[in-house]
């Protein structure tokens, strides 16, 4: 895969969550190993290309809050009602350096609703002067930090003080 240097680890990881589902345990019961397989396989594929996009796109992050943990990639979200501790491939994208923002700290929820969203493309118009525009994900971060969420790979340059 492009992007993503292929590690045991990360393959192991995929690999494993893939064959845990319950469709596909289902199918190997039932002796339908090679579909179990071909599915697993997919995955696997589908997931690997999730984790190239993290790495790539300029404003992919991960959120997790009391609703779930979501994979934020451009146009694309990847979700789960699970915390992130539960939702492997949202773990190996931060793992790898994708931000992470767990806003469940966050107390003033309509703080937080209010918030405007971040731009799918990375791109940001600072002629756009509506309230709903969106905003770069270094902006987003530092109103999120403000509210109490905590952020690991910050992709802002640390600054030496």
């Amino acid at each position: 895969m492009k992007g993503i240097p292929m590690q045991t680890g990360v393959l192991r990881v995929l690999r494993a969550t893939a064959a845990s589902w319950w469709r596909h345990k289902e199918l190997r019961r039932t002796g339908e190993t090679e579909l179990a397989r071909h599915l697993e396989r997919k995955a696997v594929l589908r997931d690997l290309g999730y984790l190239g996009q993290a790495a790539l796109l300029p404003n992919a992050h991960v959120i997790c809050g009391e609703g779930g943990t979501f994979l934020h990639l451009g146009w694309t979200t990847v979700s789960t009602l699970a915390p992130i501790e539960r939702f492997p491939l949202a773990t190996l994208a931060v793992a790898r350096g994708t931000p992470f923002i767990d806003i469940r700290p966050v107390t003033d929820v309509i703080a937080f609703a209010k918030l405007p969203r971040v731009a799918q493309d990375g791109s940001v118009d600072p002629d756009l002067s509506d309230a709903g525009r969106p905003v770069s994900l270094t902006t987003y971060i530092d109103m999120v930090e403000a509210l109490g969420a905590r952020v690991a790979n910050h992709p802002r340059p640390r600054q030496s003080t």
